[in-house]
């Protein structure tokens, strides 16, 4: 995001700014209610699934990536498992 006032980039981060939509196409399944288990989601596997597709990232950045994923997807307007 860049501010509006001075143009300067607000993000500290760029390099997860950059793997997320990658990053993200991984992690849908494991957020999506046709996937659930009782009621639940699947995020617990979707951890080791982001670190096996990206094993570069470190254990901070694999659960920002997923918690920012988790966000997106329940703000899509995707309805939520009954």
């Amino acid at each position: 995001m860049t501010d509006s006032d001075s143009g300067e980039e607000r993000r500290s981060n760029l390099h997860l700014r950059k793997v997320f939509v990658d990053a993200y196409d991984v992690l849908k399944p494991f957020f999506d209610p046709a996937n659930d288990w009782g009621g639940q989601t699947h995020e617990h596997l979707a951890y080791r699934a982001l670190h096996e597709q990206f094993p570069g990232l470190t254990a901070q950045e694999v659960f920002t990536l997923v918690a920012a994923a988790k966000r997106v997807f329940h703000d899509s307007g995707v309805p939520a498992a009954p």
